[in-house]
């Protein structure tokens, strides 16, 4: 996984850009319908909508464009009725991606995602193509150096964390998806700051390419991040911290 949390890190800096700031609220706001939809409005009761309302407050998304979303999702309001897909395909050089889509129009999702990824040399597979590829993992992300890493690195793994790892100052925790609220509520009881907690797709074997091949499929995982339909892409692509400090030069 080498990189990929910084990497991560260096999107979400990105995002909270005024010019990406109202895309991702979008976006954010299809999670919230669509969690409140499968699971009610009340965050005590629906984990997953508690989630995603973290992920809201951590973009500084205003309070009642998230309340104005969960009531869509619960029929208080009317709005659209959103599908979710979750896509498969490679990227040039044999990467493999998984694409999680929102949609309100399936037709343009996969023809807005094939063009892309066309485009650059890849395919978009099968239904499950690449899945296998990857294990579902609860993912708890901190900023941290030092003992203090290595103090919540433990409390993580007395709380039942799978795997901890600290690298590049953040301290990644990962769990079996049906441990992820214990363990995540154990930390926040211990008052654990987090970057991000999410279940997430971590890959089995990574791919690894050289600096010029790296960068080309971080500007194709972007592009396919900026789609109206697509909240998220995961890959295969091993990622260093030099590349991520590389990208993020050519990108500043």
């Amino acid at each position: 996984m080498s990189g990929h949390s910084k990497w991560s890190t260096i999107k979400r800096k990105k995002a909270a850009s005024d010019a990406k700031k109202g895309q991702l609220f979008t976006k954010i706001a299809r999670e919230l319908t669509v969690a409140a939809r499968q699971g009610g409005g009340d965050p005590d009761v629906n984990f997953r909508l508690r989630l995603v309302i973290d992920k809201a407050k951590q973009a500084n998304m205003p309070k009642d464009s998230i309340e104005r979303a969960i009531k869509r999702g619960t029929g208080e309001i009317k709005g659209e009725a959103f599908e979710e897909i979750r896509y498969g395909g490679y990227g040039p050089h044999g990467v493999a991606l998984i694409l999680d889509a929102l949609t309100d129009n399936r037709n343009r999702a996969v023809a807005d995602i094939r063009r892309l990824l066309t485009r650059s040399g890849g395919s978009l597979g099968e239904t499950g193509s690449v899945t296998w590829l990857f294990d579902q993992k609860g993912l708890i992300i901190i900023e941290a150096d030092g003992e203090e890493a290595e103090e919540f690195a433990l409390q993580a793994i007395d709380a039942g964390a799978d795997d901890v790892r600290i690298e590049n100052g953040l301290v990644e925790i990962y769990t079996q998806p049906a441990d992820f609220q214990k363990v995540k509520e154990a930390l926040e009881r211990e008052g654990v700051p987090f970057s991000s907690a999410e279940i997430t797709m971590v890959p089995k074997t990574l791919t690894r390419l050289g600096e010029k091949e790296t960068i080309q499929i971080m500007h194709l995982i972007e592009a396919l991040e900026d789609l109206e339909d697509v909240q998220q892409v995961y890959s295969n692509l091993d990622i260093s911290a030099e590349v991520v400090d590389s990208y993020e030069y050519e990108a500043a």
